[in-house]
Protein backbone atom coordinates (compact mmCIF):
# COMPACT_ATOMS: atom_id res chain seq x y z
CA UNK A 1 0.00 0.00 0.00
CA UNK A 2 1.25 3.40 -1.10
CA UNK A 3 2.75 5.49 2.37
CA UNK A 4 0.54 9.11 2.48
CA UNK A 5 2.27 11.49 0.83
CA UNK A 6 3.53 9.41 -1.61
CA UNK A 7 1.58 11.13 -4.40
CA UNK A 8 3.14 14.29 -3.71
CA UNK A 9 6.37 13.03 -3.43
CA UNK A 10 5.79 11.67 -7.35
CA UNK A 11 4.66 15.01 -8.10
CA UNK A 12 7.14 16.83 -7.18
CA UNK A 13 9.64 13.75 -8.14
CA UNK A 14 8.00 14.54 -12.07
CA UNK A 15 8.27 18.21 -11.65
CA UNK A 16 12.14 17.65 -11.07
CA UNK A 17 12.43 15.33 -14.39
CA UNK A 18 10.31 17.87 -16.45
CA UNK A 19 12.72 21.01 -14.80
CA UNK A 20 16.06 19.01 -15.87
CA UNK A 21 14.68 18.59 -19.35
CA UNK A 22 13.86 21.59 -19.79
CA UNK A 23 17.23 22.94 -18.48
CA UNK A 24 19.31 20.55 -20.55
CA UNK A 25 17.19 21.70 -23.74
CA UNK A 26 18.34 25.09 -23.39
CA UNK A 27 21.85 24.34 -22.24
CA UNK A 28 21.76 22.50 -25.67
CA UNK A 29 19.95 25.39 -27.62
CA UNK A 30 22.80 28.09 -26.09
CA UNK A 31 26.22 25.82 -26.81
CA UNK A 32 24.55 25.45 -30.36
CA UNK A 33 24.40 29.17 -30.67
CA UNK A 34 28.16 29.79 -28.97
CA UNK A 35 29.08 27.25 -31.33
CA UNK A 36 27.56 28.68 -34.35
CA UNK A 37 28.58 32.21 -33.49
CA UNK A 38 32.64 31.09 -33.42
CA UNK A 39 32.54 29.32 -35.76
CA UNK A 40 31.11 32.12 -38.35
CA UNK A 41 34.02 33.81 -36.94
CA UNK A 42 36.85 31.52 -37.09
CA UNK A 43 36.87 31.21 -33.53
CA UNK A 44 37.16 27.82 -31.23
CA UNK A 45 33.85 27.07 -29.37
CA UNK A 46 36.43 26.51 -26.40
CA UNK A 47 37.65 30.61 -26.73
CA UNK A 48 34.01 31.07 -25.11
CA UNK A 49 32.92 30.54 -21.45
CA UNK A 50 29.08 30.41 -20.77
CA UNK A 51 27.92 31.94 -17.42
CA UNK A 52 24.44 30.85 -16.04
CA UNK A 53 22.88 33.80 -14.71
CA UNK A 54 20.65 32.36 -12.19
CA UNK A 55 19.33 35.29 -10.65
CA UNK A 56 15.49 34.93 -9.22
CA UNK A 57 16.43 31.01 -10.29
CA UNK A 58 16.11 28.37 -7.34
CA UNK A 59 19.37 26.83 -5.66
CA UNK A 60 17.77 23.87 -7.51
CA UNK A 61 18.57 24.93 -10.78
CA UNK A 62 21.75 25.34 -10.37
CA UNK A 63 22.22 22.06 -9.18
CA UNK A 64 20.86 20.62 -12.22
CA UNK A 65 23.33 22.87 -14.60
CA UNK A 66 26.06 21.71 -12.37
CA UNK A 67 24.75 18.23 -13.16
CA UNK A 68 24.88 18.98 -16.85
CA UNK A 69 28.56 20.19 -16.73
CA UNK A 70 28.14 24.05 -16.46
CA UNK A 71 30.78 25.48 -13.62
CA UNK A 72 29.99 29.06 -14.03
CA UNK A 73 27.17 30.93 -12.11
CA UNK A 74 26.62 34.53 -12.14
CA UNK A 75 24.00 36.49 -9.86
CA UNK A 76 23.38 40.21 -9.33
CA UNK A 77 21.95 40.45 -6.18
CA UNK A 78 24.30 40.20 -2.99
CA UNK A 79 21.24 38.87 -0.77
CA UNK A 80 20.07 36.21 -3.15
CA UNK A 81 23.75 35.50 -4.43
CA UNK A 82 25.57 34.77 -0.64
CA UNK A 83 22.51 32.50 0.05
CA UNK A 84 22.67 30.03 -2.97
CA UNK A 85 26.86 30.16 -2.77
CA UNK A 86 26.31 28.45 0.92
CA UNK A 87 23.78 26.16 -0.36
CA UNK A 88 25.50 24.81 -2.85
CA UNK A 89 29.33 24.84 -1.54
CA UNK A 90 30.35 21.54 -1.59
CA UNK A 91 29.86 21.96 -5.75
CA UNK A 92 32.83 22.71 -7.62
CA UNK A 93 31.63 26.35 -9.42
CA UNK A 94 33.33 29.61 -10.27
CA UNK A 95 30.67 32.02 -9.23
CA UNK A 96 30.43 35.47 -10.59
CA UNK A 97 28.93 39.24 -9.35
CA UNK A 98 27.84 40.46 -12.68
CA UNK A 99 25.42 43.46 -10.83
CA UNK A 100 26.00 46.75 -9.73
CA UNK A 101 28.16 46.70 -6.14
CA UNK A 102 27.89 48.94 -3.63
CA UNK A 103 30.55 49.35 -1.12
CA UNK A 104 28.49 48.35 1.77
CA UNK A 105 28.00 44.90 0.07
CA UNK A 106 31.59 44.51 -0.75
CA UNK A 107 32.38 41.94 2.48
CA UNK A 108 29.85 39.58 1.71
CA UNK A 109 30.36 39.49 -1.49
CA UNK A 110 34.04 38.82 -0.88
CA UNK A 111 33.03 35.75 0.66
CA UNK A 112 31.86 34.12 -1.75
CA UNK A 113 32.56 35.79 -5.68
CA UNK A 114 35.50 34.37 -7.86
CA UNK A 115 35.44 37.10 -9.99
CA UNK A 116 33.64 40.44 -9.61
CA UNK A 117 32.57 41.72 -13.45
CA UNK A 118 31.27 45.23 -12.04
CA UNK A 119 34.45 47.65 -10.83
CA UNK A 120 34.02 50.67 -11.84
CA UNK A 121 35.73 52.90 -9.80
CA UNK A 122 38.81 53.12 -7.66
CA UNK A 123 36.67 53.36 -4.17
CA UNK A 124 35.53 49.91 -4.95
CA UNK A 125 38.61 48.87 -5.79
CA UNK A 126 40.13 49.66 -2.33
CA UNK A 127 37.05 48.01 -0.87
CA UNK A 128 37.77 44.65 -2.50
CA UNK A 129 41.40 44.74 -2.51
CA UNK A 130 40.93 45.50 1.87
CA UNK A 131 38.49 42.83 2.16
CA UNK A 132 40.12 40.32 0.06
CA UNK A 133 43.15 40.33 2.39
CA UNK A 134 41.66 40.50 5.23
CA UNK A 135 39.68 37.70 4.02
CA UNK A 136 42.56 35.55 2.76
CA UNK A 137 41.12 35.69 -0.54
CA UNK A 138 42.40 36.40 -4.03
CA UNK A 139 39.73 37.98 -5.82
CA UNK A 140 39.13 38.04 -10.01
CA UNK A 141 38.10 41.93 -10.82
CA UNK A 142 36.93 43.11 -14.14
CA UNK A 143 36.98 46.69 -15.21
CA UNK A 144 33.28 47.42 -16.47
CA UNK A 145 33.19 49.91 -19.61
CA UNK A 146 29.98 52.71 -19.67
CA UNK A 147 30.02 51.91 -23.32
CA UNK A 148 28.02 55.28 -23.78
CA UNK A 149 30.46 57.23 -21.67
CA UNK A 150 27.62 57.29 -19.12
CA UNK A 151 28.58 56.04 -15.88
CA UNK A 152 25.10 56.69 -14.88
CA UNK A 153 23.85 52.94 -15.41
CA UNK A 154 27.13 51.52 -14.28
CA UNK A 155 30.80 51.26 -15.44
CA UNK A 156 33.92 53.61 -15.93
CA UNK A 157 34.10 56.00 -18.77
CA UNK A 158 36.34 54.55 -21.78
CA UNK A 159 38.58 57.33 -21.37
CA UNK A 160 38.97 56.34 -17.44
CA UNK A 161 39.68 52.30 -17.94
CA UNK A 162 43.01 52.16 -18.26
CA UNK A 163 43.60 54.47 -15.06
CA UNK A 164 41.48 52.24 -13.45
CA UNK A 165 42.48 48.81 -14.70
CA UNK A 166 46.28 49.93 -13.51
CA UNK A 167 44.75 50.33 -10.25
CA UNK A 168 43.43 47.15 -9.79
CA UNK A 169 47.21 45.74 -11.05
CA UNK A 170 48.29 46.81 -8.46
CA UNK A 171 45.86 46.54 -5.18
CA UNK A 172 46.53 43.89 -2.82
CA UNK A 173 44.44 40.37 -2.49
CA UNK A 174 42.76 41.07 -6.38
CA UNK A 175 43.58 40.48 -10.01
CA UNK A 176 42.87 41.90 -12.72
CA UNK A 177 41.00 39.54 -14.86
CA UNK A 178 39.58 42.17 -17.93
CA UNK A 179 36.86 44.01 -19.25
CA UNK A 180 33.18 43.77 -18.74
CA UNK A 181 30.76 45.84 -20.57
CA UNK A 182 26.95 45.82 -21.59
CA UNK A 183 25.75 47.14 -24.99
CA UNK A 184 23.50 50.31 -24.89
CA UNK A 185 20.15 50.34 -25.46
CA UNK A 186 18.93 51.62 -28.78
CA UNK A 187 22.20 50.90 -30.45
CA UNK A 188 23.73 48.47 -32.57
CA UNK A 189 25.24 45.89 -30.09
CA UNK A 190 28.11 45.20 -32.97
CA UNK A 191 28.99 48.89 -32.98
CA UNK A 192 29.04 48.58 -28.94
CA UNK A 193 31.18 45.36 -29.23
CA UNK A 194 33.17 47.03 -31.64
CA UNK A 195 34.54 49.72 -29.54
CA UNK A 196 34.73 47.18 -26.26
CA UNK A 197 36.88 45.17 -28.74
CA UNK A 198 39.61 48.48 -28.97
CA UNK A 199 39.36 49.15 -25.26
CA UNK A 200 40.24 45.13 -24.21
CA UNK A 201 42.99 45.40 -26.75
CA UNK A 202 44.64 48.23 -25.02
CA UNK A 203 44.18 47.41 -21.86
CA UNK A 204 45.75 43.50 -22.62
CA UNK A 205 48.76 45.84 -24.28
CA UNK A 206 49.39 47.33 -20.77
CA UNK A 207 48.27 44.28 -19.13
CA UNK A 208 48.93 40.81 -20.93
CA UNK A 209 47.24 38.47 -18.72
CA UNK A 210 43.97 40.45 -18.52
CA UNK A 211 42.28 38.44 -21.32
CA UNK A 212 38.90 38.34 -20.25
CA UNK A 213 35.92 40.05 -22.55
CA UNK A 214 33.05 39.31 -20.06
CA UNK A 215 29.57 40.55 -23.02
CA UNK A 216 26.97 39.37 -24.61
CA UNK A 217 23.52 38.04 -22.79
CA UNK A 218 20.76 36.36 -24.27
CA UNK A 219 19.73 38.59 -27.29
CA UNK A 220 23.15 39.74 -28.34
CA UNK A 221 25.92 36.98 -27.70
CA UNK A 222 26.48 36.28 -31.49
CA UNK A 223 27.56 40.16 -31.71
CA UNK A 224 29.64 39.66 -28.53
CA UNK A 225 31.40 36.79 -29.62
CA UNK A 226 31.73 38.18 -33.16
CA UNK A 227 34.07 40.94 -31.48
CA UNK A 228 36.04 39.26 -29.06
CA UNK A 229 33.63 37.96 -26.06
CA UNK A 230 35.59 35.02 -23.92
CA UNK A 231 32.60 35.40 -21.74
CA UNK A 232 28.86 35.60 -22.22
CA UNK A 233 26.33 35.97 -19.18
CA UNK A 234 23.51 34.29 -20.22
CA UNK A 235 19.72 33.61 -18.31
CA UNK A 236 16.71 33.60 -20.07
CA UNK A 237 17.72 31.78 -23.30
CA UNK A 238 19.05 29.41 -20.78
CA UNK A 239 16.64 28.66 -18.19
CA UNK A 240 13.57 30.44 -19.51
CA UNK A 241 12.21 33.89 -18.56
CA UNK A 242 12.46 34.94 -14.99
CA UNK A 243 9.90 35.03 -12.08
CA UNK A 244 9.94 37.55 -10.05
CA UNK A 245 12.32 37.89 -6.87
CA UNK A 246 10.78 37.64 -3.56
CA UNK A 247 12.75 38.96 -0.53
Amino acid sequence: MCAEGCGGNAGIERESHVRRDEIAAGLAEVDARIAAACRAVGRDRGEVTLIAVTKTRPAEDIRILADLGVRDVGENRDQEAASKAHELAELQLTWHFVGQLQTNKVRSVVGYADVVHSVDRLRLVEAISKEAVRQGRRVGCLVQIALDDDPARGGARPADVLELADEVALAEGVWLGGVMAVAPLGEDPAKAFARLRDIATRVQEQHPRATMVSAGMSEDMNEAIAYGATHVRVGTALLGRRKPFVR
